[in-house]
């Protein structure tokens, strides 16, 4: 295993040379947007992470926050030109908690606490003329109960609800829905956890066919599991691993985890397991489930974090950190050819609800189509958000395109406050320094980058929301051709 030897020379290089970053050729068109900052009780884990998908007819789908009642869904073309715009009034005791498009419509998900009972409903809107279909409740339960959960198919055409039913605040069991996308029931089913001893965490994946996959971190938080549900057959399909135990005299379980399911049917998952009581970080594990045929389970060599992956991340970023700290996972992005790059990201907060916000370096793991480690590189970054806009408008935005892995950040690099573009080679790991896009995003207490409506239409182009440098000037809907 290897060092990216590209990714440290481009961060020596930023450090260095005494020039304004490099400019991207590139042509801008952009468009008058309204935007309102999402309240949130936890303004750190958002519910809807995208609020930008394109069409593959061309253009895109938004949904705008548009006022404190009111949001919006919307279709542009590819000239930024609004087709069609349909208003969503909510009240305060509603909350969008889901957002996905299929081939022919989009769907929104709506969470309503009132009174003594919770319910999330949908609504879907056609993408050809924007009509909106009637609210469709999908479950109900007690106001007491947990915030209930929704996840769609990675194609948007199914769409799974479930409840969590406690017993002295331990997850017991979930009951769920599943649903097409004209919201037509399916399948309804309990998961059910009694035999899980000790703390555990679990959520729900559900496939392009409608079949559900559970995911736990179990075993006291030592283990990883996936359980199969099939909507046509009462037979559950379980694989696990252990990726904790006790090494050298240290108990080492689960810090963090993150799972993925493609639309092939498997399912990537990694983990950033830690010494249970130092908090020290002892390695990244990634297991690929998959479920096609008679099931097969591969585990990848652990990486673990060395005293040697410390100074590299500490030369890389020009810190002096003594271990690492604040590091989750964010992403398992997959090429065509199979290769995967899994995304760890350093933020935190300065401490209070009142503090500002920090992301700083990508930390990225390469694996081949055989799931064995390739390479591991460091992207240094620095972004800092105030306290209202939380996460939402500092982090990264990602896309794949064959080899090529891009990143989109809001930062400031020599002075110059502007959205860059970085490059990845998910076969290599070599690493383009950071290019700015030209576009002079401002830089003061007011919203100025706003990350969830950043998307791709193609290689190269780009949709994003952000604010020029002008003191006066309101949010802009661009698009960025990168020549």
């Amino acid at each position: 295993m290897r060092f990216s030897s590209a990714v440290t020379t481009s961060i020596l290089l930023l450090g260095l040379l005494g020039g304004p970053p490099v400019v991207l050729a590139q042509k801008v068109k952009s468009a008058p947007f309204s935007y309102v900052p999402e309240q949130s009780e936890d303004r750190y884990n958002q519910r809807v992470l995208r609020k930008t998908f394109p069409l593959s007819a061309g253009g895109f789908v938004i949904l705008a926050h548009k006022s404190a009642t009111e949001y919006a869904v919307e279709r542009y073309d590819a000239d930024l030109k609004r087709t069609w715009s349909t208003a969503l009034p909510i009240t305060a005791e509603q909350a969008i908690d889901g957002f996905a498009i299929s081939g022919s419509q989009a769907t929104v998900i709506v969470h309503q606490k009132s009174g003594p009972s919770q319910t999330l409903s949908a609504l879907t809107f056609e993408l050809t003329s924007g009509q909106k279909g009637p609210l469709k409740k999908l479950l109900e339960t007690s106001a007491r109960d947990r915030r209930p959960g929704v996840a769609f198919s990675p194609d948007g055409t199914k769409l799974v609800a479930w409840r969590y039913l406690t017993r002295d605040v331990q997850i017991r069991a979930i009951n769920a829905s599943v649903y097409d996308e004209k919201l037509v029931k399916l399948k309804e089913r309990t998961y059910d956890f009694h035999d899980q001893g000790g703390f555990f965490s679990t959520t729900v994946h559900i496939g392009n066919d409608g079949t559900q996959y559970v995911t736990l971190v179990a075993d006291d938080m030592k283990k990883l599991s996936v359980r199969r549900y099939l909507n046509a057959s009462p037979d559950i399909k379980v694989m696990s691993v252990a990726v904790g135990g006790t090494f050298g005299g240290k108990v080492v379980n689960v810090f963090d985890s993150r799972f993925s399911l493609q639309s092939d049917n498997t399912l990537y998952a990694a983990a950033i397991c830690n010494e249970r009581e130092t908090g020290v970080y002892h390695s990244l594990k990634m297991v690929k489930f998959d479920f096609n045929g008679d099931g097969d389970m591969k585990f990848a060599p652990e990486f673990k974090f060395t005293p040697e992956y410390l100074a590299a991340a500490n030369k890389a970023t020009t810190a002096s950190a003594k271990r690492l700290e604040d590091i989750y996972l964010t992403d398992l992005l997959l090429t065509d050819e199979k290769q995967l790059v899994v995304l760890a990201e350093k933020k935190y907060e300065e401490g209070g609800e009142v503090s500002p916000g920090h992301t700083r370096e990508l930390h990225l793991f390469g694996y081949n189509e055989y799931q064995a480690p390739t390479w591991h590189s460091i992207i240094a970054k620095d972004q800092v958000a105030p306290a209202a806009e939380g996460f939402s408008s500092i982090s990264y935005r990602a896309a794949v395109f064959g080899q090529d892995v891009q990143f989109v950040t809001w930062e400031k690099i020599k002075n110059k406050s502007d959205l860059y573009l970085r490059r990845v080679n998910a076969q290599t790991g070599v690493v383009q320094e950071p290019k700015a896009l030209g576009l002079n995003v401002a830089a003061d207490q007011n919203p100025s980058y706003v990350k969830d409506f950043t998307t791709w239409l193609d290689p190269k182009t780009i949709i994003g929301v952000s604010r020029p440098n002008k003191k006066s000037a309101a949010l802009m809907l661009n698009k960025i051709v990168v020549k």
